[in-house]
C-alpha cells in the first residue's frame, strides 16, 4: 500500500542498461521489467524505481543523494560488489553506528552499504 507523503519511487541513469542490471541481479539479487530499450524497473528492494538509458552517473561529488544498503556481512557484500565488476571508491571504514563503504556500479552510480558492530 502506498504512503501518503512518503518516498515512493527512485531514477537512476544508466549508460548500459544490461551491465547494470547483470550487476544488481548478481549482487542484490534484484529482478527487473524492461519497459522498452531505454527503461528498467525493480520493485520490492526497500524503495521501487528504475534505470534509464543516459550517459550521465549519480555521484555524491556532484550533489546527488547517496543510496545505501544494510548488509549483516558487509564484507562479504564487498566482495560481491568487486566481484561482479563494482569499483570500490570508499574502502570500508567506522562510523558512529557501524561502518559502511562506497562503490560505483558498472554504469557509474555511486552506492554505499553499511552494516552494524564492526
Amino acid at each position: 500500500m502506498h504512503q501518503h507523503e512518503k518516498l515512493n519511487y527512485v531514477e537512476l541513469a544508466a549508460k548500459d542498461l544490461l551491465v547494470t542490471k547483470a550487476f544488481f541481479q548478481s549482487v542484490f539479487g534484484w529482478e527487473f521489467v524492461d519497459y522498452g530499450p531505454d527503461y528498467t524497473a525493480f520493485s520490492n528492494q526497500g524503495l521501487d524505481g528504475g534505470f534509464y538509458r543516459e550517459s550521465l552517473a549519480s555521484q555524491t561529488s556532484n550533489g546527488a543523494a547517496l543510496l545505501i544498503f544494510y548488509s549483516q556481512d558487509i564484507e562479504a557484500t564487498c566482495r560481491k560488489v568487486e566481484k561482479y565488476g563494482g569499483k570500490i571508491i570508499k574502502p570500508i571504514f567506522e562510523f558512529p553506528g557501524g561502518c559502511r563503504f562506497h562503490f560505483e556500479e558498472p554504469s557509474g552510480n555511486e552506492f554505499a552499504v553499511w552494516s552494524e558492530g564492526c
